[in-house]
């Protein structure tokens, strides 16, 4: 399983109805972080492939779904259980942070 991308529109099947855990990355073009973590966001989506989804919202395209959410820098990390925020990462992390915080939330 790889990273997908999601929308406004797609937001509610992709993330708020899914029957496990999303982790949704709030990103920008123009966000150099964001960028470097895009790497790292696909391996992790493939090491918990079938524990945890990964999905990847820009935030210019889809600000509707940032604004939802309060998400005003990139990156925001969001990790949805059961439709709500379980918890928030703001900025760039490194594969054991981000590891860290998705393992304590399931």
């Amino acid at each position: 399983m790889s990273v997908t991308a999601s929308t406004d529109t797609s937001f509610n099947d992709d993330v708020i109805d899914s029957k496990i855990p999303v982790l949704v990355d709030f990103w920008g073009e123009w966000c150099g972080p964001c960028k470097a973590m895009a790497p790292m966001l696909e391996q992790f989506a493939q090491e918990y492939a079938g524990r945890v989804k990964v999905v990847k919202v820009e935030m210019d395209k889809n600000q509707k779904t940032a604004m939802q959410f309060r998400v005003r820098s990139a990156p925001t990390l969001l990790l949805f259980r059961n439709g709500a925020v379980q918890a928030t990462q703001v900025g760039m992390v490194t594969k054991s942070q981000l590891a860290k915080m998705v393992d304590a939330a399931i």
